[in-house]
Order: structure tokens, then sequence, then C-alpha cells
């Protein structure tokens, strides 16, 4: 099993959506540790380290997002940096 850290920048309607909630919960489904915050020019900061498959599945939920939001843009790249022991959200 190997393990993945990786830091997304998404953009679009995610900021007052839910948005950040929808991926704790998610990362929690899949055992992931990270951080999902917003940042000032409105897009959403994720970091996420876990097993890769699960990092994957994140990835498509990152695309999904909550209801009310409008994903049009995942930038995801590998982080070489370790992940917060849990997912919190800020």
């Amino acid at each position: 099993m190997s393990h993945r850290t990786i830091k997304a920048l998404v953009s679009g309607r995610v900021q007052g959506v839910s948005y950040r909630e929808h991926v704790r919960q998610q990362a929690q489904r899949w055992g992931i540790t990270g951080h999902a915050i917003n940042l000032a020019d409105g897009r959403v900061e994720v970091i996420a380290s876990g097993e890769s498959t699960a990092i994957a599945e994140l990835i498509d939920a990152l695309w999904q997002g909550s209801p009310a939001a409008n994903v049009i843009g995942v930038e995801v790249e590998d982080a070489t940096f370790a992940a917060p022991a849990d997912f919190t959200t800020g």
C-alpha cells in the first residue's frame, strides 16, 4: 500500500457553499488527513495525505464538490511535507 500527499487548489464557486465540509467528510470516509481552507483569492486549498487509491478517490470528489458548489478547476501537485494527524477545515 503506497502513501501519497497532495496539495490541491480548487477554483469556482467553492466558498460559502459547504465545499470544505464536503471535502472533510470525504477525507474522513477514506482515512485521509490534511485540511481544506479558504484562500483570499476565492479558491480552496486542500492538503491531503493517505493511501494512494484513497487520494485518487478524494481528487474525484474535489471535482464534484457539495451540491451548491460549481467547481471549474482542480490543480493537483504531489507534496513532500507531512499532513496533519487529522482533517480540519478553516
